[in-house]
């Protein structure tokens, strides 16, 4: 989903594009392990976890290929803000829905609804960093 923002940022400039592409690289570091450690802990196999990994790494790219291939025709300011809207509606439904009932469970009733209040204050300030 990220990559698609990738993509519009490089379309704007390559210097937006490339620092958004590095930062993501960066995100996927604990992606990644959040993948690999799990499988790898109940397969007890090294490949098996790189190549889950791997292919939820090449499924981000291939996914954002997919989307310019169908976004371009019909590319717009217009266009990109109502996808990149519809990307982070479904992550916020996703963590309302799914995660932070899970994480009540884990943790204590107020600690995920803290966690998601710390997360929108670092995007802000991250937001406001880039301008």
């Amino acid at each position: 989903m990220a990559e698609t923002g990738v993509f519009h940022a490089l379309l704007i400039t390559t210097g937006a594009g490339m620092a958004l592409g590095i930062a993501i690289a960066i995100h996927n570091i604990p992606e990644g392990l959040a993948i690999s450690a799990p499988v790898y802990i109940a397969s007890g196999s090294r490949k098996k976890a790189f190549l889950w990994s791997f292919f939820s790494g090449i499924s981000e790219v291939a996914g954002a290929f997919l989307a310019a291939a169908v976004l371009m025709p019909f590319l717009s300011e217009i266009v990109m803000g109502i996808a990149l809207a519809c990307v982070a509606g479904i992550m916020v439904v996703i963590s309302l829905d799914e995660l932070i009932p899970v994480a009540k469970t884990i943790d204590s009733e107020h600690a995920p609804i803290l966690g998601v209040i710390t997360g929108m204050i670092v995007m802000a300030v991250s937001l406001y960093l880039l301008k």
